[in-house]
C-alpha cells in the first residue's frame, strides 16, 4: 500500500543539480550532458504532489510505489509509465484517525467500486497492473486531509496508453456492470474460514449474494442482441439456480454438491465467446484464470 505524507516541495533542486554538472565534463560529452539535464530538468517540472493528484492522470512514483510518497511524475497517457489514477474519494470528516489499518480497509473497500466506474472492463487491463491507493497518514489527517486516490499500477516495468481510452457501447456496458458485479458478490463475501464447516452461515451468505447478482447479470443481458450472449444468458439462468440451492442448504453435504457446479457455471472462460460477438477483450486475467484452474 502507498500512503500519503505531507508535501514539502523539492522542485528545483534536482535541475540545478543536473545544469550544475555540465561543467564538470569535457567538450566531447557537453551533448550527452545537455540532454541529461534536459530530461532531469523536464522530470522536476513534471512533479506533482500526491495531495493533488487528479482520476485519469498517468504517473511515476518516485519511491517505486511503496511506503510513503510525497511527490510523483505526471507524464501523458501516451508514454511509458507506471500508473494511472482511476478513482478518489474522500473518507467521511472526523477529528480523530481511524488508524492505518482502518484507512486501508476503507480503501480496500471502496477503490475497485471507483476503479470500475474508470475502467469497468477488467480483462482488457495490461498485464500485471494491480489496484493499489494513496491514503492520508495520521499527520496529514491533522491538516484535514481525507482524500484516498485509487490507481492502476503495473508491478514491473511500464505500459503506455489511458486505461479508458475506449468509449463503451450500451450494451457493453450493460454486460460488464452485470458480469463485474457477480464476481463483486463472490470475493466481497468471501468467508475467511477455508472450509464450509467451519463457516456454514458465512459460505450460505456468499451464495445468496452471488445469486441475486446473477439474477440481475441475467436481467441486464435480457435487452441484448446475440447468440453467443442468448447462450450465456441462458447458462447462468442454470447457474444462479444452483446458487440459490447453496444458499439454501440444510447441510454442509447438499451446500457441496450445489456449489460445484455453481462455482463452475461462473468459471470465466465460460463467457469468451459472448465478450467476443459483444466486442469486449476475451483474454482471461491469469489470476481469474488460476483460481478456476485449481
Amino acid at each position: 500500500m502507498s500512503v500519503r505524507s505531507p508535501f514539502r516541495s523539492l522542485r528545483g533542486i534536482s535541475s540545478v543539480v543536473a545544469l550544475l554538472a555540465i561543467g564538470a565534463v569535457g567538450c566531447s560529452d557537453v551533448s550527452d550532458a545537455v540532454d541529461s539535464a534536459q530530461d532531469g530538468a523536464k522530470k522536476v517540472a513534471r512533479q506533482r504532489s500526491v495531495f493533488s493528484l487528479s482520476v485519469g492522470d498517468c504517473y511515476n512514483p518516485n519511491n517505486k510505489g511503496e511506503g510513503t510518497e510525497i511527490l510523483v511524475e505526471i507524464v501523458p497517457c501516451a508514454e511509458a509509465h507506471t500508473g494511472q489514477v482511476v478513482g478518489d474519494f474522500k473518507i467521511g470528516e472526523g477529528s480523530k484517525y481511524p488508524g492505518d489499518d482502518a484507512i486501508a480497509a476503507i480503501a480496500d473497500e471502496r477503490c475497485p467500486a471507483e476503479a470500475g466506474k474508470f475502467a469497468p472492463d477488467t480483462w482488457a487491463l495490461p498485464k500485471g497492473v494491480a489496484l493499489l491507493h494513496y491514503t492520508p497518514t495520521r499527520e496529514s489527517w491533522a491538516t484535514g486531509d481525507r482524500a484516498v486516490s485509487c490507481s492502476y499500477t503495473k508491478e514491473s516495468g511500464t505500459f503506455t496508453g489511458a486505461l479508458n481510452a475506449k468509449s463503451l457501447k450500451p450494451e457493453q456496458t450493460a454486460y460488464l456492470n452485470g458480469s463485474n458485479g457477480v464476481y463483486d458478490a463472490l470475493w466481497a463475501n468471501q468467508s475467511e474460514k477455508d472450509t464450509v464447516e467451519a463457516d456454514f452461515a458465512g459460505y450460505k451468505a456468499q451464495a445468496k449474494a452471488v445469486a441475486a447478482a446473477l439474477d440481475a447479470h441475467v436481467k441486464g443481458m435480457k435487452g441484448i442482441d446475440g447468440a453467443e450472449v442468448g447462450k450465456l444468458r441462458a447458462d447462468l439462468t442454470k447457474t444462479a439456480e444452483q446458487w440459490r440451492k447453496a444458499a439454501s442448504a440444510a447441510d454442509t453435504d447438499t451446500f457441496y454438491i450445489a456449489y460445484d457446479s455453481a462455482f463452475t457455471g461462473i468459471d470465466p472462460k465460460k463467457s469468451v465467446a459472448a465478450r467476443k460477438e459483444l466486442g469486449l477483450a476475451t483474454t482471461v486475467p491469469a489470476d481469474e484464470a488460476e483460481v478456476w484452474a485449481s
